[in-house]
């Protein structure tokens, strides 16, 4: 491996399930006026799995694609990181099942359970394994996915308006400096942990009739805290990842927040010191989609032509736990 490799986003893919709903209709079902969630939120629709339709099932779809657009086979995998909040079972881990559907042989896979950060949290990871890898196993698949409606209470507005179900991928791979990832840093504050959660089905409170006829399995979420953290964590990653690196945020090609209200990250923007068409941002079309919603912005900015080699991009991601992290990526050349 040469001196000066460096590790780059090399293939992307994204897997929405067919169904999608509309905020319209949705609003309607809850009893509120048809505007209400996007007016609110931004989002006009979400994508929901259909019965059966399971976590892994997405994401091996999404690596597939993002394997295609990389020029690569499953056999050139050396490791799959999958972050979701929302795995097929508690154990074994999702991603062992999507090297199976995959049928990456060589690869090893593990979960990555940092909520919404989740994609920046697992791309740090696979940055320190291939590093360590010293070139003999040179790819690695990063992967975010989340079927969120499994885990929702349909009367609970708060929750059934913003999180959809989706999934993407990435593949790293090398390149030459002076182009790649990083740096990457990350965070997490537990003392936040309670701010949005699933109570029920751990070992703190195992599944009982009880805790099933009290929807202990569905999302809690504390709007408030949650909408006060993003107004506080977004500018200040912001801040962090330009004055670390010498540069000014209007430097920045793309940044690919976590969006889990695209209306409400799109008003922070010129208190960031951005423009508002500085930032990818999706979750109009698919509303909160936690671990997927970086990897699938940065699926769509790749296929609609809108980075180029050289291009400064930062990603920016925030969720339960609460836990962020941010990453600056040069892009490389096509």
């Amino acid at each position: 491996m040469r001196e000066d490799t460096r590790w780059a986003i090399r293939g992307t893919g994204a897997c929405l399930p067919e169904r999608c709903v509309p905020s319209d209709e949705l609003s309607r079902s809850l009893g509120l006026d048809p505007s209400w969630i996007e007016d609110r939120t931004g989002i006009r629709r979400r994508h929901l799995a259909a019965p059966g339709q399971a976590a892994s099932d997405l994401a091996a779809a999404a690596a597939a694609r993002a394997l295609d657009a990389a020029g690569l086979d499953a056999a050139d995998v050396g490791l799959i990181v999958l972050g979701t909040s929302t795995p097929d079972l508690i154990a074994p881990s999702t991603a062992c099942r999507v090297q199976a559907l995959l049928g990456a042989r060589r690869a090893a896979a593990f979960d990555v359970a940092a909520a919404c950060t989740g994609y920046v949290f697992g791309l740090q990871a696979a940055l320190g394994w291939l590093a360590a890898q010293r070139g003999s196993a040179p790819y690695a698949l990063v992967v975010g996915v989340e079927v969120y409606s499994r885990f929702l209470n349909p009367a609970d507005r708060g929750t059934v308006a913003v999180f959809g179900d989706g999934a993407a991928a990435t593949v790293i791979g090398p390149v030459p400096a002076p182009y790649g990832i990083g740096p990457v840093t990350l965070g997490s504050d537990g003392s936040g942990a309670d701010d949005v959660l699933i109570p029920a089905g751990g070992s703190r409170t195992p599944a009982t009739a009880e805790t099933l006829a009290g929807l202990g399995h569905t999302i809690h979420m504390d709007g408030r805290a949650v909408r006060g953290f993003i107004e506080r964590i977004f500018p200040r990653l912001v801040a962090e990842a330009t004055e670390a690196a010498g540069l000014k945020p209007a430097d920045l090609a793309l940044v690919v927040p976590h969006q889990p209200n695209p209306r409400l990250v799109a008003a922070l923007a010129p208190g960031a010191g951005l423009d508002p068409g500085q930032l990818a941002i999706v979750g109009h079309d698919v509303g909160n989609i936690g671990a997927a919603s970086i990897p699938f912005a940065l699926d769509r900015a790749v296929r609609s032509g809108r980075l180029t080699g050289g291009d400064l991009v930062l990603l920016a991601g925030f969720g339960a736990g609460v836990t962020w992290g941010h990453a600056l990526i040069t892009w490389p050349p096509a």
